[in-house]
């Protein structure tokens, strides 16, 4: 993907009052990089397929571009998950040898505990997640340490807060929930059908 492409689409992932004065990294020969010095300590870039859960078919479409904005709080403790991962991948490891590297490194506690408030923006109409919803529905993602999942209601009935698989424990201690909010990061309305 062009760079300067790359950069237009991560700063789609959050409204442009956070967008624009947020740290932008693309996806590089060598992982992931930093392309626009952000002011705000917010991190946006472009998730790839192997960003996603180990079980996943899509675990390796191309076509997979999730734009992605980290708080603070997430860039400095679940966005380390993603470099790990695509660290792996550029060394050629198969599915399950990231599954079984990302496992080493939780085990040897090589990744940051989770930080209260870690959040994420996903408001980005122009992202392909998969191929089945496309570009889904814009939602915003809070990380939890494994052990307090339970505290927020997710999957309970009625409830808009949603476990994501993406990361559960399988390896990563952390759990990811998702809530669907109603407007893309321009403003516009959501499709109610979208998710």
């Amino acid at each position: 993907m062009d760079r300067n492409a790359e950069i237009a689409l991560a700063r789609t992932a959050a409204p442009p009052s956070v967008s624009n004065d947020a740290t932008v990294m693309v996806f590089g020969k060598q992982g992931y990089e930093t392309a626009v010095e952000g002011k705000n300590g917010f991190v946006c870039m472009v998730d790839r397929s192997w960003n996603d859960r180990f079980d996943k078919p899509e675990f390796w479409n191309p076509k997979n571009r999730g734009p992605v904005c980290y708080n603070p709080a997430a860039a400095r403790t679940a966005l380390p998950i993603t470099l790990m991962r695509t660290k792996f991948v550029l060394a050629g490891q198969s599915r399950d040898e990231i599954h079984e590297s990302m496992k080493a490194a939780v085990e040897k506690k090589e990744l940051p505990e989770c930080a209260p408030g870690a959040m994420a923006y996903m408001l980005s109409k122009q992202g392909h997640l998969n191929d089945r919803c496309g570009n889904c529905a814009p939602h915003l993602m809070f990380y939890v340490p494994l052990k307090d999942a339970k505290t927020w209601g997710a999957g309970a009935p009625d409830s808009p807060v949603i476990v994501n698989t993406h990361f559960n424990g399988d390896p990563e201690a952390v759990t990811e929930f998702l809530v669907v909010v109603s407007e893309w990061s321009d403003g516009t309305p959501a499709d109610d059908h979208a998710h």
